[in-house]
């Protein structure tokens, strides 16, 4: 049976030349880059290797980049960490952020901190004239998405960096789903703190990026040794460092053609879907053409509900499942809890019922996906969805 997977923004396979670059620092190189001996030397020069090379995307100083453990590690790291050294302790974020923003935000919250979450336009991001009017005289923090990793939306980084400079305040952006597609030139954007995750650019699970500037106030949140300058204890995963290195290179130097590649792909899945199914599809990404409140997006991400029709209301499980069977592996762009798919907290906070928000499919592209990929997708989503709402 034939299989296509939609599911890149969930995470990408590993490039086998990624491998291949990691391979020596899973075998014969497996020292210790804290010892002081032959291989720890080695797996040091390739720890710093690294940090070079993905300060060269960055556009920042090698001393600039702190190892960790993904994504989610290096969002907690920014809030935490900024929140806990600098003198403004408020935090100013938006209710359509991942997770492991919003989650450290509620966190923060609970212990004392002033919070302003913002409610995203019905397009998905927040604009600067919003953080401006949310900035108090104790907010020493903004924290918006680069990205949305749901719908797609790309926000105005560099002028909610500029506003919130303007105020004293300090700015982190997520930026896990934009590397390899936007340019992550830390001086453009403006930004104090961004973050970046491995196994979403082909590159290895276990491992990301926290971008910290110089001279950001700063407490590490894990200590227990002097790794990372003393910012992230723990013994360093040279290995998967190499590989984020190495994968973080090759998505960037391939920027520019595979997101025009992709953009013509995002397009026609969604000329296709809506030609199918017309008003049974509410386009959810603000796409130019498919949405009345268009915007820059990702060109990876297109993200689609099915409203009620003709009194019919789609479950947004059986869907998925509907899908998987037809052998396209797509997510919804939603919460599993329990093993119950909930409506998107994003595509809530941008206004969408929850009944329309629970038959949400997200598709997400990667470097694989080809024209008959997305045909198959646009043919099984059709039939599928079709079954349900007649």
């Amino acid at each position: 049976m034939r299989t296509v997977y939609l599911d890149n923004a969930a995470t990408t396979p590993l490039d086998p030349v990624v491998l291949e670059a990691m391979r020596p620092y899973l075998t014969e190189h497996f020292g210790n880059a804290s010892s002081v001996h032959a291989l720890g030397r080695k797996a040091k020069v390739a720890l710093e290797d690294a940090r070079v090379r993905v300060a060269s995307v960055l556009n920042c100083v090698p001393a600039e980049i702190i190892f960790t453990s993904g994504g989610t590690e290096a969002d907690n790291a920014a809030l935490r960490g900024v929140l806990a050294a600098f003198e403004k302790k408020g935090l100013v974020t938006s209710a359509a952020e991942h997770e492991a923003v919003l989650r450290t935000a509620e966190a923060l919250a609970a212990d004392g901190r002033e919070v302003a979450v913002l409610r995203p336009e019905p397009h998905g991001s927040v604009s600067a004239e919003q953080v401006a009017r949310a900035l108090a005289p104790n907010t020493g923090l903004v924290s918006i998405v680069f990205v949305n990793n749901e719908v797609g939306t790309v926000s105005p980084v560099k002028e909610i960096a500029d506003v919130a400079r303007e105020h004293g305040a300090l700015v982190h952006t997520d930026a896990v789903q934009a590397a390899g597609m936007l340019s992550l030139d830390v001086e453009e954007l403006g930004v104090d703190l961004l973050s970046l995750s491995g196994h979403k650019i082909n590159g290895p699970k276990g491992v990301g990026v926290l971008y910290v500037r110089a001279g950001t106030p700063f407490t590490p949140h894990i200590t227990g040794g002097a790794q990372e300058r003393r910012r992230r204890g723990g013994t360093e995963n040279v290995a998967g460092v190499v590989g984020f290195a190495e994968a973080l290179e090759r998505v960037d130097r391939s920027r520019q053609t595979e997101s025009e590649r992709l953009r013509v792909l995002q397009k026609r899945l969604a000329e296709g879907v809506r030609s199918a199914l017309g008003e049974s599809v509410q386009v959810n990404t603000p796409l130019e053409g498919f949405h009345p409140d268009s915007r820059p997006v990702a060109p990876h991400i297109l993200n689609v509900s099915f409203p009620r029709v003709g009194g019919h209301a789609v479950d947004g499980e059986m869907l998925l499942l509907g899908l998987d069977v037809a052998g396209v592996y797509v997510s919804s762009g939603s919460a599993c809890t329990s093993g119950a798919i909930e409506p998107s907290h994003v595509l809530l906070a941008m206004g969408v019922s929850p009944e329309t928000a629970s038959a949400t499919v997200r598709y997400s592209l990667g470097k694989s996906t080809s024209t008959d990929d997305v045909d198959f997708a646009v043919e099984q989503t059709t039939a599928v969805v079709g079954r349900m709402i007649t």
